[in-house]
């Protein structure tokens, strides 16, 4: 009876690990759309793709809800603000400088 129920644990434990991967995965994937919008119209020109990666690895999992709601009440300043924040942080800086060579050579 006590391995039946580590084992119902167990698999109630990694359906709830898989359901907050889902959700993070989704969430991620809707913040990439508002970030990379916001690159496209604050940088024209540049390819927004590999600058959105760097600030979204670089956003905490709050900022990342945050500017994914983004993608449904549409992108205000505060919004474009909180992206252009985290792409200074030195670990997006050096991401975005580190792909910008990559792409140059």
């Amino acid at each position: 009876m006590r391995r039946l129920v580590l084992i119902l644990a167990a698999l109630g434990l990694s359906a709830c690990a898989a359901a907050n991967d889902a959700a993070d995965t989704i969430a991620r994937e809707r913040a990439k759309g508002v970030v990379n919008t916001v690159v496209a119209e604050r940088f024209p020109g540049l390819n927004a793709a590999p600058i959105t990666d760097c600030v979204i690895d670089a956003a905490s999992a709050s900022e990342i809800i945050s500017i994914a709601g983004a993608s449904v009440t549409g992108v205000t300043q505060s919004t474009a603000q909180e992206v252009l924040t985290i792409a200074q942080r030195p670990e997006a800086v050096q991401c975005i400088a580190q792909n910008s060579i990559t792409m140059l050579g």
